[in-house]
């Protein structure tokens, strides 16, 4: 692996309703986690198994309380809680932490990774250390790492060539990764946080967006966006995170008991993902919504490597993306 940890750079509602995890934990240590989608799926259901799994193996230690329905706001306002201590614990995509740990934007080159083993395989290397120290030095825990699905745009129309999408009003997750990937093609890129983002197109303040399959139909956006162009453009990596206080004021075998569940949770929510995406797209098309393939994938490729050398100079150069691109 060409790019080390030494070679990065670190970068610069209503009232909820908290769902405790049980009588069992009443005594424990209070952890409130947030999660910005609804209890029917991996983001929220996740946490339950980790309720779950710490009943078994750390009875009593630990009280989770979670809050659905991005009830605590949207990933920027989560970060900031975790970072301030109001939240212990959530998950988060590494481009809403861009801010803070730049380095982390190599996740979401795009067409950089073939498809989900890849990219585990390079997580589980130096690249996944390098980046979990980062993101410790700003604040965030990261004990392993989650992966959303492949994003994909979203429109009214098919905007299924680069050229089609010029002039076009996107909206972009707030990092300039992603802004740069659309700006190379033409589109006007709009930073709008995930939960305004139905009222936005809805409203016609953007045309367009990028998402996961799961989180399409999670947010009922085909109802506003009703295409899914399928470019697969970036795998929407994510990270299970931890507010550095919490986790470092907790006793060894605390910490170890909550390591040991995170992994579990984590290889179940990559079997919720899987089949998650399944089911959003049955429901999205039973509701209207259309899957139509992207063409001219050249073109679309040779946009994603313009931000490929855009961005090098941060991530180690060039030769480095390039040998992640064609590991095993």
């Amino acid at each position: 692996m060409l790019i080390t940890r030494r070679r990065f750079a670190a970068g610069s509602l209503a009232a909820p309703a908290i769902l405790g995890s049980g009588q069992a934990f009443a005594a424990g240590r209070p952890m409130t986690v947030a999660s910005l989608m609804g209890e029917d799926k991996p983001e929220t259901k996740v946490w339950r198994r980790i309720v779950e799994i710490l009943g078994r193996t750390a009875p009593g230690r630990f009280d989770l309380r979670i809050v659905p329905n991005a009830a605590l706001g949207g990933e920027k306002e989560v970060a900031e809680g975790l970072r301030l201590g109001s939240i212990q614990a959530a998950l988060s995509t590494v481009s809403s932490l861009s801010g803070w740990v730049p380095a982390g934007q190599i996740l979401d080159l795009p067409f950089l990774f073939r498809d989900r083993g890849h990219l585990a395989r390079v997580l589980a290397g130096p690249l996944g250390t390098a980046l979990k120290d980062l993101y410790q030095a700003q604040g965030f825990v990261v004990p392993g790492f989650i992966n959303y699905g492949a994003r994909n745009l979203l429109a009214k129309e098919p905007l299924t060539t680069p050229a089609s999408v010029k002039g076009k009003r996107i909206r972009v997750i707030q990092s300039p990764l992603h802004t740069a990937l659309w700006s190379g093609f033409g589109a006007f890129p709009t930073p709008i946080p995930i939960p305004e983002t139905y009222n936005a197109l809805k409203s016609g303040v953007v045309d367009c967006m990028d998402l996961t399959k799961s989180a399409y139909a999670g947010f009922r956006l085909y109802e506003v966006v009703p295409v899914v162009v399928e470019t697969g453009h970036i795998w929407a990596s994510g990270v299970m995170i931890f507010a550095a206080p919490f986790w470092k004021a907790l006793a060894p075998q605390d910490r170890e008991a909550l390591t040991a569940a995170v992994t579990e949770g984590i290889a179940y929510f990559d079997e919720l993902m899987r089949a998650d995406e399944e089911a959003s797209m049955a429901q999205a098309r039973a509701e209207g919504a259309r899957t139509v393939p992207a063409e001219d994938r050249a073109g679309w490729q040779a946009g994603g490597r313009k931000v490929w050398e855009s961005f090098a100079a941060q991530f180690g150069g060039m030769a480095g993306i390039e040998a992640i691109a064609d590991s095993p």
